[in-house]
Order: C-alpha cells, then structure tokens, then sequence
C-alpha cells in the first residue's frame, strides 16, 4: 500500500469511527508495514495513534544487544 493511500484511508477511519477506529487503522498499518516497515512510524507519528488509539511504533532496532 502506498503511503499516501494509507494516510487517506487512516482520515477516512478516523473522522468515520472517531474514538473506536484503532481496528481500522491497525488494518492500514499492518497493510504498510508488510511493504515499507519503517514508513509506519511516520504514520504513526504524524496522526498521534501511540496516544489516541494505543498503537505503537515499530522497534527501529531489532538485535537484542
């Protein structure tokens, strides 16, 4: 999914769902991230869904040093 794509469809859940769109959004991401990874975190931040709907951003680093 392009990112541009995601961010409508992440408007479009929001303003249609209001407070109970975090299932909507987590379809988007998951969408994004199997195709850009670290795009989403971009997304995440630029519509503040760590706070508003408890979705996290993905672990920049993934070795366990």
């Amino acid at each position: 999914m392009k990112l541009e794509e995601a961010r409508q469809r992440i408007e479009m859940a929001i303003e249609q769902y209001g407070q109970h769109a975090a299932d909507a959004i987590e379809l988007v991401i998951n969408k994004v991230r199997s195709g850009q990874g670290g795009t989403v975190n971009g997304l995440i931040d630029e519509f503040d869904l760590e706070l508003q709907y408890n979705i996290a951003p993905l672990e920049s680093d993934f070795s366990n040093s």
